[in-house]
């Protein structure tokens, strides 16, 4: 077993999105043959509510999975599938667009903070025209591992040892991770992370060393580091109280059409899914 190394590091783009919802964009349109199977992921976070208020009013989606994380924040769905839900602090959204859905997430707060993360994960061909389905999970629905030295892991989809997350998926393998160094140990955390799965991690808090053969790499807060495909295990040594979230996913190896909320594998299927939407259809 080989612990995986660094390939680079990305401080992401700055944008809004919704109704003017301020974020970081890390995982860009460039990355998403790098990342396959991932297509998106933006971090938000402000105590300001001028920031998030607006929130993100019905849209639609098609051919692709969404995993809203809420690290701090009150968050409503309603989608016209018949599906709604309050997602709270440590909460999970995990919502699967299928064939189609028009949904909504509105913040049920005023002030306060808002923090968390959203998730783009492809869907293979064979599915992107499934029923849509949704799932919610409290903070205390998702599986957490603490380790003897006091690393926490909670875990929401794949494994850490033996603890399997809340959700599991068998053409993408996904592996979610949410790290909390709650001591200053310096021991060091081995996850199991096969070179076969495309993986990164995104520090939302202090900084975190990434243990290697080829040396030692800092992973600072706002950085988001991509690992090659060249081992089986990550590494990762506590530098300051840190908290991460590792991402990991078996490629689709497909084509990737995508226009704004659609994701399919061709543009026809893009363009079809443009005309279901305007047409009523989703």
């Amino acid at each position: 077993m080989t612990y995986r190394t660094l390939e680079r590091k990305i401080k992401g783009q700055k944008t809004s999105d919704g109704d003017g919802v301020k974020l970081t964009r890390l995982l860009t349109h460039d990355l998403q043959k790098r990342l396959d199977p991932f297509l998106m992921l933006d971090a938000f976070g402000s105590d300001e509510s001028k920031d998030y208020v607006g929130g993100f009013p019905d849209h639609p989606h098609r051919g692709f999975e969404t995993i809203t994380y809420m690290l701090e924040g009150r968050m409503r769905h309603k989608d016209n599938a018949g599906h709604e839900g309050l997602l709270c602090s440590g909460g999970v959204q995990w919502m699967t667009a299928g064939k189609g859905v028009i949904h909504s997430e509105m913040p049920e707060q005023e002030n306060g903070r808002m923090e968390g993360f959203q998730l783009w994960l492809n869907l293979p061909a064979s599915e992107k025209m499934c029923a849509p389905s949704y799932q919610e999970f409290d903070a205390q629905d998702i599986p957490v591992h603490q380790t003897s030295n006091g690393i926490v892991v909670k875990v929401i989809a794949g494994h850490f040892l033996n603890t399997v997350g809340a959700v599991q998926r068998k053409a993408t393998s996904p592996i979610y991770l949410d790290l909390h160094f709650t001591t200053g140990s310096k021991d060091l955390l081995v996850l199991d992370v096969p070179g076969v799965l495309n993986a990164f991690i995104y520090v939302y808090e202090g900084c975190l060393t990434l243990e290697s053969d080829e040396g030692q790499e800092t992973l600072n807060q706002g950085e988001m580091a991509i690992l090659k495909n060249n081992g089986d295990q990550v590494g990762l040594r506590n530098s300051s109280m840190a908290k991460a979230i590792v991402i990991a996913g078996q490629p689709l190896g497909e084509p990737i059409a995508q226009y704004g909320p659609f994701v399919m594998n061709t543009q026809q299927e893009v363009m079809q899914a443009v005309r279901d939407f305007q047409q009523g259809l989703f």
